[in-house]
């Protein structure tokens, strides 16, 4: 009877519901209609007993397949964080149920209709959906690794629209510029998307899809790699300035230099019988070849020798040109090239943010993009302009100022713009190198020719001092001996009777000992 009113109940409850009926076989009729009246049907269950009864299928949602903390660790009494986790403190969120039902509602009893390539499939046959792919292998290859290390696709748009670097940095930049979809690929992905709309894309058709939606992508890419490289192409061209400009101070101000050039000067006008009043420094790189006739040493070794007894307190020349040794090193025609495509970046980028900013006056692009578009880059640019101009400056300086130091140094007007900075300070770097080489080199044979004679004059005394040596030695040698161990001369008579000690022959002991004593402090002394 109980279960009978229950049935009754749930199908006044819920009349005319599908696949609610129940199917009684003839058996349960027949005892239905042979048991005894049944007793009177009860009142309707109040509301909130029929929200707490679960719907049939209704009440199914999906579900999150977590793992869910069943005991939370005890945290010990002294914490940086607090003395309980954080999911004890949480605060209780008020949910629209509902909504949620009706958003997450599970659909697995129903029958699901897709058309997959133009044929109806019913979702019980096993649908196997293949993914649309029609990039070549090597490019979708060259996608599929540079989505590794980038945020996700739907993530890309907003993040390259507003320049937000904290999103993207200067490698996902580089990246990205590598992978900008062409018209082509474009074209071939929307129509393939078009002609199967339920199938998905695959991973590198997504990626092209979703950054071909972003309009003027090249130009915004560029725009935002010249203000991120901005300094760092600045730099390349005002540190071999500035390396330039040390050099030709250093080299002016070097006494080293100035002794070294007048002593092969010297040496030259010997040499030739001439009064030359200079010469030119190529000539540098040439001292370690021409050679004596007596000894074949190279002429510089002969430099050094000099530089050595006329000027004592010289240095090794290549320690304090350090600029130098830097200068040789650049290029100073790639110098000029990188300022003169800096100066024409700076212009294309003026352009392109014009095309930016009649886009955004479109409403086509976000808030963030406005104000990076309209106040941010405009004044970065503009600075730009003006730090361009004061480099062009400083580079013209440099180079006039160079010209005339290789004046300065006795070079002849013709020569002077045909001499690179790099060529010039190569020669001087490398006669530098040698020059410090071969003083080093003199430098320590005199001190193992130093050391040789003072082990000579320890191990062989002179002549003069020679008797005292010998003297000194025999004195030691009577001091050191003891008294019984004395040998005696056997040709001398010896007395067996024991002379008694007159006054006399003590005193005559006492001054032979005295004068031992004085003399050996003496040479002691």
């Amino acid at each position: 009877g109980i279960i009978d009113c229950e049935l009754e109940i749930c199908s006044c409850v819920h009349p005319g519901l599908p696949g609610e009926s129940i199917h009684e076989t003839d058996e349960e009729i027949h005892s239905l209609a042979s048991d005894p009246p049944l007793p009177p049907i009860a009142p309707p269950l109040p509301p909130a007993i029929l929200l707490s009864c679960p719907s049939p299928a209704k009440g199914r949602t999906l579900r999150l397949h977590w793992k869910e903390l069943q005991d939370l660790p005890l945290l010990p009494r002294v914490t940086r964080f607090g003395a309980q986790t954080i999911w004890a403190g949480l605060e209780p969120v008020h949910l629209d149920t509902n909504r949620l039902k009706y958003l997450f509602e599970s659909k697995t009893n129903s029958t699901i209709r897709t058309i997959l390539k133009g044929h109806q499939v019913s979702e019980g046959e096993g649908i196997k959906q293949t993914c649309i792919s029609l990039l070549g292998v090597k490019r979708s290859n060259i996608i599929t690794i540079a989505l590794s290390s980038l945020p996700a696709p739907h993530l890309l748009p907003p993040a390259i629209v507003s320049m937000d670097c904290c999103v993207l940095d200067r490698e996902d930049l580089q990246k990205l510029q590598a992978l900008v979809p062409s018209e082509e690929e474009l074209c071939m992905i929307r129509e393939a998307k078009s002609q199967s709309p339920h199938s998905p894309l695959g991973p590198a058709e997504y990626c092209l899809l979703t950054l071909g939606s972003i309009p003027h992508l090249s130009e915004r890419l560029q725009l935002w790699a010249f203000t991120m490289d901005y300094d760092s192409l600045e730099g390349e061209i005002a540190e071999p300035l500035y390396k330039l400009k040390l050099a030709m101070e250093q080299l002016a101000s070097n006494h080293t230099f100035r002794c070294i050039l007048a002593t092969v000067l010297a040496i030259g006008n010997f040499l030739n019988g001439c009064k030359a009043r200079g010469f030119e420094l190529s000539y540098l790189s040439k001292l370690s070849q021409v050679r004596d006739t007596h000894s074949r040493q190279p002429l510089l070794h002969h430099v050094c020798v000099l530089l050595l007894q006329l000027y004592p307190q010289s240095t090794d020349l290549y320690s304090d040109i350090t600029a130098v040794t830097c200068v040789s090193k650049c290029d100073y025609i790639q110098v000029q090239t990188n300022l003169t495509q800096l100066e024409s970046h700076c212009k294309t980028s003026w352009e392109q943010l014009q095309v930016l900013q009649r886009d955004a006056e479109r409403g086509s692009c976000g808030g963030g993009a406005e104000i990076a578009l309209r106040k941010q880059i405009p004044s970065f640019l503009k600075e730009c302009e003006e730090r361009l101009s004061v480099l062009r400056a400083v580079h013209r300086r440099v180079i006039n100022r160079f010209h005339s130091f290789l004046l300065f140094l006795g070079y002849p007007r013709a020569s002077v713009k045909e001499t690179a900075p790099e060529d010039f300070c190569k020669t001087v770097s490398d006669f530098a190198l040698e020059y410090r080489t071969t003083r080093q080199a003199i430098l320590q044979q005199r001190e193992r020719e130093k050391e040789r004679q003072g082990q000579k004059v320890t191990t062989t005394p002179s002549e003069t001092t020679s008797q005292e040596y010998l003297e000194h030695y025999r004195l030691q040698e009577v001091l050191k001996t003891p008294e019984p161990v004395r040998r005696v001369d056997p040709a001398l008579p010896r007395h067996r009777s024991k002379r008694a000690n007159t006054p006399g022959t003590f005193v005559w002991s006492a001054c032979v000992w005295w004068g031992i004593f004085e003399k050996v402090y003496c040479m002691l002394n």
